[in-house]
């Protein structure tokens, strides 16, 4: 593998949250473990959401890598759509308000949900 698929969570020129997906080239390192560039990192934290956990509709505040560590988190869009992700799967949440928008729950952001039997363990890690 040379190269890393990024599933990326943006505001799109509408306001409305869209799935991107990005090649990350894994370009640097040895053969026997290829990296990519050294990307920006400023902390992180741990979440437990319970089972039956669910937010409304809201934007992330900053960018973030959201990591699944147990359970199943579903990401809803406001066109309908929607993503589940499992442990070991992970995406970049870079869905933030428009520069001096007013938050609308009819038009901005995602929701998102724990799926299953299982609690939902996420690692956020600040982009």
């Amino acid at each position: 593998m040379t190269s890393f698929t990024k599933t990326a969570l943006l505001t799109d020129i509408d306001g409305r949250a869209r799935f991107r997906q990005e090649v990350l080239p894994l370009d640097q390192g040895k053969p026997q473990a290829m990296l990519s560039a050294l990307l920006p990192g400023r902390g992180y934290r741990l979440r437990h959401s319970p089972v039956c956990f669910r937010s409304e509709f809201h934007c992330t505040e900053n960018s973030l890598w959201v990591f699944i560590l147990t359970g199943q988190m579903e990401i809803g869009l406001q066109d309908g759509s929607w993503r589940v992700f499992g442990p070991g799967e992970h995406f970049f949440s870079a869905d933030v308000l428009p520069a001096d928008a007013v938050f609308d729950a009819a038009l901005h952001g995602h929701r998102s949900r724990q799926r299953g039997e299982v609690a939902l363990s996420t690692l956020f890690v600040q982009g």
